[in-house]
């Protein structure tokens, strides 16, 4: 097994490699585990959240031991790359990889667990969300930092940030799920509408998102709102379009 563990939790160094080796067993589940399954373990007063990504298919039993870096090791880089840039996600604590004869066959990643109020999601079944309007526009100017530091988070849809409420009018936001991101020297406008694409169906929210985007940005509110608008329809077409081929596959099985 290969593991790298955060300097600031090495301490736990035996504890962590005991949870890992004992994940099945280890602390309670938490989510619905479709893809991958994760589990809250407690060490004292420190709530670990040990992500058990999916194991890979065959091409990517090798592609991980060879070619590629395995999603726990991803994520974990990733985070630490963010908080370097003052992107708030959670704590990374590690990596486990653990490894058969023909490649990768387990990968955990291990972060400090983080509990929020709300993440982006709420937003876009709640509309009548206490104080909406402001915690979705301190989102887009949450958003435009990212573009401004060349961060292109790839799941950057409305599960994956984390909304806390700092009790005086201002909101902190965390990303999660962080094993696919680019990151540039400069994010193109195109580049940057396709990236808030994902977020939500909601014309109002667009509206209202394109208007503080412009503002901060200086590109003009009509085009930010026509390049959004643009780009999230075309991704709900290709999303609706997916799900239709999915259940017409299903039905004829």
């Amino acid at each position: 097994m290969k593991y790298l563990i955060n300097p600031a939790f090495s301490f736990l160094e035996s504890k962590l490699l005991r949870i890992v080796a004992n994940f099945n067993e280890s602390g309670e589940p938490f989510g619905d585990g479709a893809r991958n399954k994760i589990r809250l373990a407690k060490i004292d007063s420190l709530v670990i959240n040990i992500k058990s990504f999916k194991i890979p298919n065959l091409i990517n039993t090798v592609a991980y031991k060879y070619f590629r870096k395995s999603k726990a090791r991803r994520s974990f880089e990733y985070a630490n790359i963010l908080i370097e840039k003052n992107i708030g996600t959670p704590q990374p604590i590690a990596f486990f990889e653990k490894y058969n004869t023909l490649g990768l066959r387990e990968s955990f990643y291990l972060s400090e667990h983080l509990v929020t109020p709300l993440t982006f999601r709420e937003l876009v079944t709640q509309p009548e969300y206490p104080d909406h309007e402001n915690i979705l526009r301190q989102f887009t100017r949450f958003s435009y930092d990212l573009h401004e530091k060349g961060i292109e988070f790839l799941d950057h849809s409305p599960g994956n940030t984390l909304i806390d409420d700092n009790h005086n009018g201002t909101y902190s936001f965390f990303l999660v799920d962080l094993n696919r991101m680019n990151f540039h020297d400069k994010m193109s406008f195109e580049l940057r509408m396709k990236n808030l694409s994902r977020l939500t169906p909601k014309k109002e929210m667009i509206e209202i998102m394109s208007n503080e985007y412009s503002k901060i940005s200086g590109i003009a509110e009509e085009k930010v709102f026509e390049a959004l608008w643009h780009e999230t329809s075309q991704f709900q077409y290709r999303y609706f379009r997916k799900k239709r081929i999915k259940k017409k596959l299903y039905f004829w099985k």
